[in-house]
């Protein structure tokens, strides 16, 4: 199993990026994708997730309203788009897949995810 991200980095504040998630090596029905990031000296967050099944979405509090998670099954991709960036959304952004519960709450979790692609970075500056 691949997951290849794409699409990060250098922004000014305010402006807009689109990230890409592609995935190979096996079908991604029955599963969750997410989005984590990690900004230097701080844990992995959680970012946003959607089922590959349902479309149904699950969002961070700090990027609701501003981020769009959304998948293209025939790409077998999934996207962030990411607008009214701001400096503190600097970080590695890193996508993954994992077999997700009904449970929202859970896909916030990294444990949840069995697979991880190299993260991409996304810099915002002010």
């Amino acid at each position: 199993v691949q997951l290849q991200a794409s699409g990060g980095g250098l922004v000014q504040a305010g402006g807009s990026l689109r990230l890409s998630c592609t995935a190979s090596g096996r079908t991604f029905s029955h599963y969750g994708m997410g989005w984590f990031r990690q900004a230097p000296g701080k844990e992995r967050e959680f970012v946003a997730a959607i089922s590959w099944s349902t479309g149904s979405t699950y969002y961070a509090d700090s990027v609701k309203g501003r981020f769009t998670i959304s998948r293209d099954n025939a790409k077998n991709s999934v996207n962030l788009q990411m607008n009214s960036l701001k400096p503190e959304d600097t970080a590695v952004y890193y996508c993954a897949a994992g077999a997700v519960s009904p449970i929202l709450s859970s896909w916030a979790m990294p444990g949840t995810y069995a697979y991880w692609g190299q993260g991409t970075q996304v810099t915002v500056s002010s």
